[in-house]
């Protein structure tokens, strides 16, 4: 994997980590895409149902829409709706985590 990370002036840019949202096609799913956009927060988007062609067989207990974050796990609509409300600092945040 190729390293994104550049310096410039002595400073060190490390790109920022996008949010993944996982959907299924169900109107809560779609709530779910109109919030983060009406937020303007970037993210990933994967749909789930496409998880059996891209990887390694079906996730049955990984509810949609749920979103995967340097902050946290939202699970469900309730929990879309609570990151896109969080008050977040994208630029101070860091992460151990290799997906973020």
């Amino acid at each position: 994997m190729a390293n994104l990370n550049f310096i410039q002036d002595g400073l060190i840019f490390v790109p920022k980590r996008k949010p993944v949202l996982l959907i299924d096609g169900s109107e809560k799913s779609q709530e779910a895409i109109m919030l983060l956009k009406s937020k303007g927060i970037e993210y990933v988007e994967y749909d789930m149902r496409k998880f059996t062609e891209s990887c390694c067989g079906d996730l049955p207990t990984t509810r949609a829409p749920s979103v995967f974050a340097p902050e946290g796990v939202f699970k469900d609509l309730d929990g879309v709706r609570e990151f896109v409300n969080m008050d977040r600092q994208y630029s101070a945040l860091e992460s151990e985590s290799a997906y973020w």
